[in-house]
């Protein structure tokens, strides 16, 4: 397994497609495996190709991909990046190996994590009607979907509690009837984005319905509980979407009490 970074260059215009297109990303993304094709379905329960978008600044945009092969990401330095800064020994990003992460997780470990998901559930509007896929839209809802103890237990983690010193009220604060999880938990949403656009084109031309993905990027400090089932998570990744930008978890060690920043 490996740990890529790339730092995209907003200034070109691939790169405004590559940002407003999941699609076209994912695409280029694929495209760095020589080996694999675009018609090949993923591996149940085998390691997978995952990314996301990170945006630190405006001019600042890494995009980090986790995968069972070193990419080729040249297309992507010479469509959207810095082609003539790139050497031989800096050729316009980084890779590491994963293994060495990976290997040193164990249980009751403590680790800064981000990820970005997309935070669904089902919802029946009639009685009688089929369960329908819907995004979480709110805050509290998406850190409700991560805070799940099934979700946390399958993917072998603990998202860490804050000290009882550090919390607004010791049951944390209200958000109406329920506690709001933010001040109970060492977890943030940073970001929520809505995401609209089009399919390829279906067969004969036709176009296809446009595609809309809610995404939440979350940030906190989870325990270790199960490596194994999170190493799962950390090279399959977590929840829907992941095809476009969801899905994956990357750890950093923590620091004292700043947020942290993996």
């Amino acid at each position: 397994m490996f740990l890529s970074r790339f730092r995209i260059n907003t200034a070109r215009p691939s790169a405004r497609r590559f940002l407003s297109s999941p699609q076209a990303l994912h695409a280029a993304v694929m495209s760095s495996f020589p080996h694999l094709l675009p018609s090949d379905p993923p591996v149940p329960d085998a390691p997978r190709v995952l990314w996301r978008l990170d945006q630190r600044a405006r001019a600042e945009v890494l995009l980090y991909v986790v995968s069972p092969d070193r990419p080729d990401l040249t297309h992507l330095v010479e469509q959207a990046g810095w082609p003539a800064a790139a050497t031989p020994d800096n050729p316009g990003w980084q890779t590491r190996p994963y293994a060495p992460l990976l290997d040193r997780l164990a249980a009751g470990d403590t680790w800064a994590f981000r990820l970005t998901a997309n935070p669904v559930h089902t919802i029946r509007r009639k009685e009688g009607e089929p369960r329908k896929l819907t995004a979480h839209l709110t805050p509290v809802h998406q850190m409700g979907w991560l805070l799940d103890d099934e979700r946390q237990k399958r993917h072998g983690f603990r998202v860490c509690e804050k000290p009882a010193d550090r919390r607004l009220l010791p049951e944390g604060t209200t958000h109406g009837k329920r506690p709001h999880p933010g001040d109970r938990y060492e977890l943030a949403v940073l970001d929520t984005r809505s995401l609209s656009f089009d399919r390829s084109r279906a067969p004969g031309g036709r176009r296809s319905k446009p595609v809309t993905v809610v995404t939440a990027t979350f940030e906190g400090r989870l325990e270790v509980t199960d490596p194994d089932a999170l190493r799962r998570a950390l090279t399959q990744g977590i929840g829907r979407a992941r095809a476009y930008g969801c899905g994956l978890l990357t750890l950093a060690p923590v620091t004292g009490f700043e947020r942290p920043t993996p």
